[in-house]
């Protein structure tokens, strides 16, 4: 139904833009005085969308355009800025640096586990990011970015599924030229880059940029007085072009990013029972302050990621065709340690993740072009070698804290099992000895071939067919050094054991009226053991009947405690730790050419993600092969087995995408202005949602975006610049079972909407300009909105956020190259959460992630 309602806003979209231009225009025609269109008519912005050069207007693909310019002018450091000119494209960082997911549409994932491969693909010259860890550096001189919405499969030869970020840097130049900046800013920010170009041989280019981006925290740990969320961090990046001849040419890159900040703050906004308790033994729990900014640990959250890299792009005119050959290789390496409890409290006291990534990418394409065809065909192959160490242990608080929400019942249990021999004398619950290191380890090979076809059935009719077929293998392994004493007890197994005593003193009080001591019972055991046994059979009987009734068993109120429980290590005989994937993705669109002004497309196109591995310590066996791995003596006594819960997820199902599209772009006089209607799904989307102790992995059935999205660029005067880009999203699920719910509960999501994904958000951007000879000053305002949305399904939907955040700039730039430029972002304080979580081990207790506050500073540059 959705689907006939956008195409008939199309069709009278369509008819408008088929009006004379001359009568839409007429308010906007330049006159002979003006001046004619500048480098923002997006008839002149180039794009390789399609792996070839087009112009934006030309390219029949919805793809966003970010060029330096805009990003110069808004203050666009790095991908985090990047959405608040791009409303289709969402990027989240929560609770560490390296947990960064990009969404468009509504579809995206990778954050919190490294086995998740991003369904949004990040390219940065051609060469494939596979953990978004990889791009969160602050920003090269960039020459513009593509955001490209929707499976991208036949050109980009891995993961696509839901669409590509492509960043494009500066080439080195043959004439000499440069920058220098510096910015100073709130909560004393010092940022400083350089760059510099130019020819160092015959045929041969370089250029060499570096910066840093230092400033305090916008937050603070009133326990310890740190900043947090402070920014310490610097790159440097060089390129070396050489030109040997017209038709072959090499590029030549490298670079290297650091950054070790203390990252990242969250609070709590609702309080469940166990607060008290915390309070109560003399831990500082701050709810509800986090637009103070202000929060409570008892050590401070640490952030440290490096990551290199070395790439080169071989180009050759063959005559008949042109050959390019990406080569690259990269290394990522991530440390990150944090207060889980996020309390004042030791409860937690490790969380420790190391995560190393080593990528070798190799892409050889071949492309050539006609009169009626243009045609590309090409092969990709990564490398992706990932190591991961999680560590989790307790503080020196958790066995007080257990004690006392127990009531005593932890100290009085390990007492009585100490007494029977059950557990070692010296064995000592919640111990700050105590840990789980889990250690992963990921080889996976993949190999695509795929091409795409340009057919001009006439002078304005083009037909375009495009194919994938990709093949991917992973190699898994998880090891586990677990020494969790209390969380390692059966405790249906033990409550059994202490049902079945209580039995045999009922059923021998009954009949002798005597006092069920044990001399007595063992008197009675010895002189009548026909009767003994009958009792001893009914009370066994009653036990195994009601062992996992917690009515009858009062251990099983513990188990709550025990959320940190082993699991089962991996290949083993069952789980043999391999996938094997293969699929077959295609495009099909047909495009348009209206007239000079206006175009119109029609595609269908599908993608593919292969099977992600879930390294994480909540790493479980699926519940398929329990039987198999209790057979083979494999499976720990944990109160979990007894009870029947102990299966999880090591994997997700590969996750396929569909889409429907149709587009219509129209350029005029004054700007243009694009339309793009959607039908968009994914089937087994992967999902990874933290339950208070760890992330649940499994697959949504279907999930389904279904919208429209503008884009419009308009300068009615030489003086004036308007922007808007706009997105209507009804992304719901349309099949979710055994979705994360509230408090851990399994939950049934389908038919509603996706949590953070916005039905209605919005850019838009006034620019006034004034030019002074050939200076020019500038004054920009930037409006982003987002209605309201829910911010996960594992908290109360009344945590939800709506976004209405103002930046500006004001910009003068000088013939002689100087630039000034004075900038805010979030202007007015809008305040609004990221994400949300629920507390670990404190069940009812619920936190968020707070937006930055307002920033602002001055920046000045010199180009030469």
């Amino acid at each position: 139904m959705l689907t006939g309602r956008l195409l008939a806003t199309a069709g009278v979209f369509g008819f408008m833009a088929c009006l004379p231009a001359q009568a839409i225009a007429q308010e906007a025609a330049p006159t002979q005085a003006e001046e004619p269109p500048t480098s923002r008519d997006t008839n002149t912005i180039i794009v390789t969308a399609t792996k070839r050069e087009q112009t934006l207007q030309d390219v029949p693909v919805a793809v966003s355009v970010v060029q330096a310019q805009t990003l110069d002018e808004a203050q666009i450091n790095d991908v985090f800025d990047l959405q608040s000119v791009v409303p289709s494209l969402q990027v989240a960082q929560r609770n560490v640096s390296a947990g960064t997911s990009f969404t468009i549409r509504g579809f995206g994932n990778g954050q919190n586990n490294p086995g998740i491969e991003p369904s949004v693909g990040v390219y940065v010259d051609g060469v494939f990011r596979s953990r978004t860890a990889g791009v969160i550096a602050d920003f090269s001189e960039i020459e513009r970015i593509e955001v490209l919405r929707g499976p991208q499969s036949t050109l980009f030869g891995r993961n696509s599924s839901a669409g590509v970020v492509s960043i494009v840097t500066k080439k080195p130049q043959f004439d000499f030229q440069g920058s220098v900046e510096g910015t100073y800013g709130n909560y004393d920010q010092v940022i400083g880059r350089a760059y510099l170009t130019g020819p160092v041989a015959t045929n041969v280019a370089a250029s060499i940029e570096g910066g840093f981006n230092r400033r305090d925290g916008y937050a603070v740990n009133i326990a310890t007085g740190t900043d947090l969320n402070e920014r310490d961090r610097w790159n440097v990046r060089g390129q070396l072009l050489v030109e040997p001849s017209a038709s072959a040419s090499f590029r030549l890159i490298a670079d290297w990013d650091e950054l070790d900040e203390n990252c990242c703050f969250g609070g709590y906004v609702e309080e469940g029972p166990t607060t008290a308790i915390v309070r109560a033994l003399g831990g500082q729990v701050l709810m509800d302050r986090v637009y103070d900014y202000e929060t409570a640990y008892n050590f401070d959250p640490t952030n440290v990621a490096k990551n290199r890299g070395l790439s080169l792009q071989a180009d050759f005119g063959l005559g008949f065709a042109d050959l390019t050959s990406i080569s690259a290789i990269r290394w990522s390496d991530y440390r990150s340690d944090g207060d889980g409890d996020f309390t004042t409290l030791d409860t937690i006291d490790t969380l420790v993740l190391n995560i190393d990534t080593k990528t070798f990418t190799q892409e050889l394409r071949l492309s050539g072009e006609s009169d009626r065809l243009d045609w590309l065909v090409g092969a990709f192959y990564v490398n992706d070698r990932i190591t991961s160490l999680s560590e989790l242990g307790y503080g020196q608080d958790q066995r007080l804290f257990a004690d006392t929400l127990s009531g005593g019942a932890v100290s009085q249990l390990e007492a009585t099992l100490r007494a029977l021999g059950a557990i070692a004398p010296t064995a000592d619950f919640f111990s700050p000895d105590e840990s789980a290191i889990s250690v992963f380890a990921q080889d996976q090979s993949a190999f695509s071939i795929f091409g795409q076809a340009d057919i001009h059935v006439t002078d304005s009719l083009t037909l375009t067919l495009g194919a994938n077929y990709s093949w991917d293998a992973k190699d898994v392994s998880f090891v586990e050094d677990y020494n969790f004493e209390f969380s390692g007890l059966d405790l249906v197994a033990l409550g059994n054991g202490f049902i079945t005593q209580a039995g045999i003193q009922q059923g021998y009080n009954a009949i002798t009226g005597m006092a069920p001591t044990q001399a007595n019972i063992t008197a009675f055991a010895t002189s009548n053991p026909a009767a003994f046994a009958q009792i001893q059979a009914q009370a066994q009987a009653f036990a195994n009947a009601n062992d996992t009734n917690p009515a009858i068993n009062p251990l099983l109120a513990l188990a709550p405690l025990q959320f940190i429980g082993p699991t089962v290590n991996f290949p083993n005989p069952v789980e043999d730790g391999k996938s094997r994937d293969e699929n077959f993705s295609y495009t099909a669109r047909l495009a348009y050419d209206v007239n000079d002004r206006l175009n119109v497309y029609a595609s269908y196109s599908t993608g593919f993600k292969p099977t992600s591995f879930n390294l994480s310590r909540n790493s479980r066996p699926f519940q398929r092969d329990i039987a198999a791995l209790a057979n083979a003596g494999l499976l720990p006594a944990t109160t979990a087995v007894s009870l029947g819960t102990f299966a999880g997820t090591r994997s997700s199902e590969p996750e396929e995408s569909r889409l429907i599209e149709f587009g219509i772009k129209s350029g005029f006089d004054w700007g243009s202005v694009n339309l793009t209607l959607f039908d968009q799904e994914i089937t087994n989307f992967q999902t990874n949602a933290f339950q208070g102790t760890a992330f649940v992995f499994l697959n949504a059935g279907k999930q389904k975006s279904q919208g429209i999205e503008l884009e419009m660029l308009a300068q009615p005067a030489p003086w004036l610049e308007l922007n808007l880009a706009a997105t209507y999203n009804d992304a719901r699920f349309e099949e979710y079972l055994g979705a994360p719910g509230v408090g851990g509960v399994p939950t049934d999501l389908s038919g509603t909407r996706v949590p953070q994904v916005p039905e209605f958000a919005s850019t838009t951007a006034v620019t006034l300009r004034k030019t002074f000879g050939q200076s020019e000053a500038f004054v920009r305002v930037n409006w982003i909105y987002e209605s309201p949305v829910r911010l996960e399904t594992n908290v109360p939907a009344r945590l939800e956020r709506e976004v209405n955040t103002f930046n500006a700039s004001i910009g003068l730039n000088l013939y002689s190259g100087l630039e000034f430029l004075i900038y805010a972002r979030n202007l007015f304080n809008d305040e609004y959460a990221t994400g949300a979580f629920p507390a670990v081990g404190q069940p009812g207790t619920y936190g968020i992630y707070p937006n930055a506050p307002r920033t602002y500073g001055l920046t000045v540059r010199q180009r030469f």
